[in-house]
């Protein structure tokens, strides 16, 4: 499959537009203290976790978005320090658009 064909595949096979952040969050593992991590993207569907927290793919974890209470979430890849997390419930898109407007105004 060519480069192409395949951002394609992997555009359609995503379940939602990411959006570039730079968040600092709160993860845990059920039953753990929370422990600082970053996220790099986020949709209404998940995000890009970078932690240095010891996850395994199918495993449950709560994130804390800033302003928010813990949401639950599901590991779905992990590479090296970072993962792929899927949200349990989707992300409203106006909390969606508040973390966007957050991570801008950490930026500017």
């Amino acid at each position: 499959m060519g480069a192409e064909r395949l951002l394609e595949y992997d555009r359609k096979a995503r379940a939602a537009e990411r959006r570039h952040v730079q968040i600092a969050v709160k993860v845990r593992r059920p039953g753990e203290s929370w422990f600082t991590s970053r996220i790099t993207d986020v949709s209404i569907s998940g995000f890009r976790l970078q932690s240095f927290m010891k996850l395994i793919v199918g495993s449950d974890i709560w994130i804390m978005l800033p302003g928010f209470e813990g949401r639950r979430a599901r590991v779905t890849w992990v590479q090296a320090h970072e993962s792929g997390c899927a949200f349990e419930r989707p992300l409203h898109p106006a909390i969606l658009d508040h973390i966007v407007r957050l991570s801008l105004a950490k930026v500017r």
